[in-house]
């Protein structure tokens, strides 16, 4: 699997990427859609899937979390389900099949999946030191 490119630099470890595919899917759906938003899934009717919405449609609060962006669209995640993956980069990706009932990509035959990677100890202390600031 190729990763889409980024820069990782030891100021920035990034917490979530996402693959060429999907970001070739994120390209189509803005089109059709506008601004986007990603949150990822806990659960429930969508399974874990990361969904997206139009920006603006999910209702984000204080027990979120701002991961950082995929295709310049903000991807988030409970407080709560980050305290399980933090010590994960998460890696979405797209598949075919049925995506989740409520994300934008249904339609589209194909769904995104969210895949992770272990932090390396240097980039899970860097993270940490971030948190302690």
């Amino acid at each position: 699997m190729r990763w889409a490119s980024f820069e990782k630099t030891m100021a920035n470890v990034q917490k979530v990427l996402a693959t060429d595919a999907a970001l070739a899917l994120i390209e189509r759906l803005k089109a059709k859609y506008g601004p986007l938003m990603f949150h990822q899934s806990g659960g429930c009717c969508d399974g874990s899937s990361p969904m997206c919405y139009p920006a603006g449609e999910f209702l984000i609060g204080d027990s979120d979390v701002l991961l950082g962006e995929i295709g310049g669209c903000p991807f988030y995640m409970s407080r709560a389900q980050y305290e399980y993956w933090k010590h994960t980069r998460l890696v979405i990706d797209v598949v075919e099949g049925r995506g989740g009932m409520f994300s934008l990509e249904g339609p589209e035959g194909v769904r995104f999946l969210t895949r992770s990677s272990l932090f390396t100890p240097e980039e899970y202390q860097q993270l940490q030191d971030e948190w302690n600031r």
